[in-house]
């Protein structure tokens, strides 16, 4: 089974063009060239041709995990790869999705076609490409649990090759694609290994709460999606409206001995165990612990619903956020000895 992929484009390529409407953080921000193509063979023809004087090169998605800070004097290189095909095994199904695709059309397709294991991460912004890089993650569920192998371009060669779920070494929010890979490969295509037979993981935030609203004691796969669309879209901002990122702290995973320090502090502390060495803090709650949450700094804020969001007020440079990111971290690191990491990769 197959969803049909758009028609063919041309490849995209422009000199000095403005990155605005490809950061959702809306910074007013250019690069030096931007390439788009829309098939494998118009990515390697790209690559092909790179010279020196188009160094360096930039790799983006939807631009939702992206923060520009003044414009990069380089490539920017994106993927409009379409297309969605699917193979099933025993238990399962393999979907194969093109880099371009975005990644909550996918999560939507998959639900309504009774393939089970994304619906824990829907209405997560960006791009399917983005997804192998990031691994991505809500409510109790990675990415990296359900991806089978990773398709790509080595951009020094032009050649094709793939990595299995192993080779990408995911940890949270983490693979070799953000590391010693970086900037060395195009994803073209993820294959994720789903289910046809839906078990629900509800225990993970306000998940149990918002199905209650609804009297849905055991939920379908749409029903747990349309839950967490409700939940996301309460406490997270349009960047329509309001440019941010999503969440733009990693959650700190902390010692136990650190952990039982703040706990016997903070005993209404919000936790998650990783492992029985280690836990896991919310970067949000301590934001809203340091009084920051609904704050602004210039024309960069925090939001007034979810303290681990930052956004453009307005007019923003990127350095206006870099500046309100480090008032927080200076804050957090105060009060709790913690220093947490953006999320969001900052140019």
């Amino acid at each position: 089974m197959n969803k049909k992929t758009k028609a063919k484009r041309k490849v995209k390529d422009f000199r000095n063009y403005s990155l605005t409407q490809h950061n959702t953080f809306g910074i007013s921000a250019g690069c030096s060239r931007f390439i788009e193509f829309s098939t494998v063979a118009e990515a390697k023809e790209t690559v092909k041709n790179l010279k020196q004087t188009d160094m360096p090169l930039l790799i983006i998605g939807g631009g939702s995990n992206l923060l520009l800070t003044k414009d990069f004097q380089g490539t920017v290189l994106h993927s409009a790869i379409k297309g969605i095909s699917t193979t099933f095994i025993d238990g399962g199904v393999l979907v194969r999705v093109a880099s371009g695709e975005v990644w909550d059309d996918t999560v939507a397709y998959c639900v309504q076609n009774g393939w089970y294991g994304m619906e824990n991460l829907s209405h997560i912004p960006g791009e399917v490409g983005a997804t192998a890089v990031q691994n991505i993650g809500a409510y109790g569920t990675e990415v990296k649990d359900i991806i089978y192998k990773v398709e790509a371009i080595e951009i020094a060669t032009g050649k094709s090759c793939f990595f299995t779920n192993e080779e990408c070494e995911y940890s949270y929010r983490q693979s070799r694609f953000k590391k010693d890979w970086k900037d060395k490969y195009i994803i073209t295509h993820v294959t994720y290994r789903l289910s046809t037979i839906f078990n629900s993981h509800l225990e993970y935030g306000n998940i149990r709460k918002e199905l209650d609203k609804e009297g849905i004691e055991h939920p379908t796969a749409m029903q747990l999606r349309n839950a967490i669309i409700k939940i996301r879209e309460d406490k997270l901002p349009d960047p329509k409206i309001e440019g941010n990122a999503g969440s733009f702290f990693m959650n700190p995973v902390v010692s136990m001995e650190k952990f039982n320090e703040l706990l016997a502090e903070y005993p209404e502390m919000p936790h998650y165990e990783v492992d029985e060495d280690h836990e896991k803090i919310p970067a949000g709650w301590m934001i809203d612990q340091c009084g920051w949450k609904g704050k602004s700094l210039g024309r960069a804020g925090v939001h007034s619903k979810q303290a681990l969001v930052l956004v453009n007020k307005g007019g923003a440079t990127g350095n206006d956020i870099v500046c309100l990111c480090d008032h927080i971290r200076k804050d957090v690191q105060d009060k709790f000895g913690i220093d947490i990491h953006p999320e969001v990769n900052i140019i």
